[in-house]
């Protein structure tokens, strides 16, 4: 049997958990329609007047991006630890947290891709101008895989704990809040007239820094979840 290399372990990882995901569609459409629902309700509980809801935008968009993101969380590694696929991963000879990586990569393209893709239309409803609407996509861009890769760490080391969901939140959320304060500056300034780049540079550096550090903390804590 030919052996696997890297890049082809995370490429099946990547497909294993992307046809695993249309066939539980239902899941993807729960994180997108919560997504949306909290953003389309502030209008309602506000008021309609523009100026006020162009002046929330930036913060209500990404405080509904970041809960969605942890609805999210509770599957990355649910289904494989329930079904034994988890112990099987513990046994590839590639690294853990190359294959993690690939999950959370899944995870990222059926959660937080369609919340990025989502964003600009409620922005629009909103109020924002086209100039914000550019640098809140390219904040969530740049924030959501840094959400769900934090996020993984958070959901290893919370495997087959009972009552996951609120240790789990009580874990990431503090993690979180670099992210929602850089990305939702950004789209501030942004909508102040002023520069947006000194944020969007700092969400890049914690991208860089969650990509490197992120997956090697979640594959220790999931051989310690599995122990």
């Amino acid at each position: 049997m030919k052996r696997v290399g890297m890049s082809g372990a995370l490429m099946l990882v990547l497909r294993r958990d992307l046809t695993l995901a249309v066939r539980r569609m239902s899941d993807v459409l729960t994180t997108l329609f919560f997504f949306v629902i909290v953003v389309s309700l502030f209008p309602l509980g506000v008021g309609p007047e523009m100026d006020t809801l162009r002046e929330i935008a930036p913060g209500v968009i990404w405080v509904a991006a970041l809960l969605a993101s942890m609805l999210a969380l509770e599957r990355l590694f649910s289904g494989d630890y329930r079904d034994g696929s988890l112990e099987q991963l513990l046994l590839i000879p590639q690294p853990l947290s190359l294959l993690v990586l690939g999950k959370v990569l899944a995870h990222w393209l059926v959660s937080g891709a369609p919340l990025v893709l989502m964003a600009p239309l409620l922005g629009m409803l909103l109020g924002l101008s086209w100039d914000s609407l550019e640098v809140l996509l390219v904040t969530l861009l740049l924030g959501t895989p840094v959400m769900s890769l934090v996020g993984a760490v958070g959901a290893a080391l919370t495997l087959g704990v009972r009552g996951r969901g609120v240790l789990l939140a009580l874990l990431v959320l503090p993690l979180y809040i670099p992210v929602l304060i850089f990305g939702a500056g950004a789209v501030e300034a942004s909508v102040s007239g002023l520069g947006a780049g000194a944020h969007v540079s700092l969400l890049g550096a914690l991208l860089v820094l969650a990509l490197c550090f992120a997956p090697l903390a979640t594959a220790a804590a999931l051989k310690i979840s599995m122990e």
